[in-house]
C-alpha cells in the first residue's frame, strides 16, 4: 500500500483517501450485521402472527410476523401490509421478505423495530391475493 501524501498541496488528494476507505468500512459493516447478507430480498418461514405496538403518539397494534430465513436461520420480525393481511398468512408458510425503505437501514414509521416486511406468500403477490386477483394457494 503507497503511504500517504504529504506537502503543501496533498489536502484534497487526503481528502478523497478518506472517504473511499470510510465507504468502503461502512458496506463490510452493513453486511456483517444484515441478516440478508447484502440481498435484497430473501425467502423465510413463518414462525408465528405477532402485534407490535406503535410509538407514540399513535396508538394501534401494527400486525407482523416472527420469519426464520432459509439462508441462514436468522429470525427477524417482517411487517404484514395492507388491510387483512394477518388473515392470508398462517404459520408454516413460505414468504419473501424485503427491506421496508426507511432511512439508512432503520425501521420506518410508528413501528418500533421492524425493518422488514413481506411480498409474497407461498410464491404469490401479496398485493394480488389482498385485492382479490388471486386465490391463496393450497400446500
Amino acid at each position: 500500500m503507497a503511504n500517504k501524501s504529504r506537502g503543501l498541496g496533498a489536502a484534497k488528494k487526503l481528502l478523497k483517501r478518506r472517504k473511499t476507505y470510510k465507504l468502503a468500512r461502512r458496506s463490510i459493516l452493513k453486511k456483517k450485521s444484515d441478516p440478508l447478507a447484502g440481498a435484497s430480498q430473501a425467502k423465510a418461514i413463518v414462525l408465528e402472527k405477532i402485534q407490535v405496538e406503535a410509538k407514540q403518539p399513535n396508538s394501534a397494534m401494527r400486525k407482523c410476523c416472527r420469519v426464520q430465513l432459509v439462508k441462514n436461520g436468522k429470525q427477524v420480525t417482517a411487517f404484514m401490509p395492507g388491510d387483512g393481511a394477518q388473515k392470508l398468512i398462517n404459520e408454516h408458510d413460505e414468504v419473501i421478505v424485503e427491506c421496508i425503505g426507511g432511512k439508512m437501514g432503520r425501521a420506518k414509521g410508528d413501528i418500533p423495530g421492524v425493518r422488514w416486511q413481506v411480498l409474497k406468500v407461498n410464491d404469490q403477490s401479496l398485493n394480488a391475493l389482498l385485492k382479490g386477483k388471486l386465490e391463496k394457494a393450497r400446500r
